[in-house]
């Protein structure tokens, strides 16, 4: 039982000579007290009683702000309660006495954007930061509660999102952003599990199948030995990215920029993935060794001349990978195009077509599956990380 009294504190009189008033709550043989700020005089203050007496001069307002005072104790109770959560009688008086300010959407979600800076998760920064910009646009303004964030609210933003003409991909990413943001609001406390939207309002139903990027087995080997030789600079690393990645498990261009020689140990390559900080650990490839035995004295502290020492910051490395990107990706599609192949090539396609070869070859989809980096990357990265490396070694034999 949790009892909660207001009483007249004679044992530490203030300097004027009044006693305190405060609230009284007990609890599992504790008991802990709120202060109301206020306080009487011992002659205005019937003690059998507890409560001011009628020649008290203040008494209306004492006992209404008493009664409040109480009915907000048990309010927090009844809420305690029902949510099956444990209180002290400590942790109830702290609850009421502290109560968390109202934190607002646009407030959390600087803080989510300021936490995924310092984890430098650049590329998840960014897609939080698009989303937030949009909702900006869309409300004018973020000072609002998250129980603003009702079912109508996300339909009336999922329709201006579509009169701005975004595609169905785009529109799930902004919602599932949304959703990751409400769940962390939820996890602090601060909106209740009643007021989440997606239960009602689903996620899933916002997402458009992309266009498959994988390569049959010879259009592949057709990339990895274009010629080279006299060719310019970024050609001469399209097609190194693009044969690394392919041999070295669908590794991404982002991973291969950050890579250095401390990622290469006893001939096998170990890295941990900066979307998912999954650790990756695979043996080096003949192929991908003599890659990178091309730049060997010219990569400046990294594996691949892409970033350098000159890139300190992570504006400066976004920068520099938003450039090289563009650059690589322009010339494999001019090499897909002088190739004959049927879809535009970048160099994502070569971590769709590691996973696709190796299922086409028969390895089962519990070591790869086919729709790696996409809804299930999650997923195939579970998968790849619980099995031994000698599993592994054996199905990239697939490639060759």
């Amino acid at each position: 039982m949790t009892t909660v009294d207001v009483i007249c504190y004679k044992y530490k009189p203030l300097k004027t000579g009044e006693l305190p008033l405060k609230i009284k709550v007990c609890k599992d043989r504790k008991t802990r007290y709120i202060n109301l700020g206020v306080s009487t005089k011992a002659e205005y203050w019937d003690f059998e009683k507890n409560q001011p007496k009628s020649t008290c001069p203040d008494r209306e307002l004492l006992e209404k702000l008493i009664s409040s005072k109480i009915s907000e104790v048990k309010s927090k109770i009844v809420e305690l309660k029902s949510e099956d959560k444990e209180f002290s009688a400590t942790t109830l008086v702290d609850k009421v006495s502290n109560p968390v300010r109202l934190v607002t959407v646009g407030e959390l979600s600087k803080q989510y954007l300021s936490r995924l800076e310092e984890e430098k998760r650049t590329g998840y920064r960014l897609s939080i930061q698009q989303t937030y910009n949009s909702l900006i646009k869309f409300n004018r303004h973020l000072d609002i509660p998250f129980s603003e964030m009702d079912c109508n609210w996300l339909r009336r933003y999922e329709t201006w999102l579509r009169k701005q003409g975004k595609s169905e991909n785009t529109i799930g990413i902004r919602f599932r952003n949304i959703r990751t943001i409400f769940n962390l609001a939820i996890d602090m406390e601060l909106v209740k599990q009643e007021d989440y939207p997606f239960k009602k309002f689903k996620v899933a139903k916002l997402h458009q199948e992309t266009a498959k990027r994988a390569l049959s087995k010879d259009e592949i080997l057709a990339v990895t030995n274009y010629p080279t030789d006299g060719k310019d600079f970024y050609t001469r690393l399209a097609v190194a990215l693009f044969t690394f990645s392919y041999f070295m498990g669908g590794i991404n261009f982002v991973d291969m920029a950050y890579l250095t020689d401390k990622n290469i140990t006893e001939g096998r390559l170990i890295y941990h993935r900066k979307k998912t900080s999954k650790l990756i650990n695979l043996p080096l490839q003949d192929e991908a060794i003599m890659v990178l035995k091309g730049y060997k004295d010219s990569s400046k502290g990294y594996l691949f001349p892409i970033l350098s020492n000159e890139h300190r910051t992570e504006q400066q490395k976004l920068n520099r990978l938003h450039k090289v990107i563009t650059k690589v990706n322009k010339v494999l599609k001019a090499i897909g195009e002088e190739l004959n192949i049927p879809i535009k090539l970048t160099t994502y396609c070569a971590r769709h077509s590691y996973a696709t070869v190796l299922k086409r070859a028969g390895v089962a989809t519990s070591i790869i599956s086919e729709s790696l980096g996409h809804s299930s990357e999650k997923v195939t990265q579970i998968y790849l990380d619980s099995f031994e490396n000698n599993q592994i070694d054996k199905a990239l034999e697939f490639l060759k």
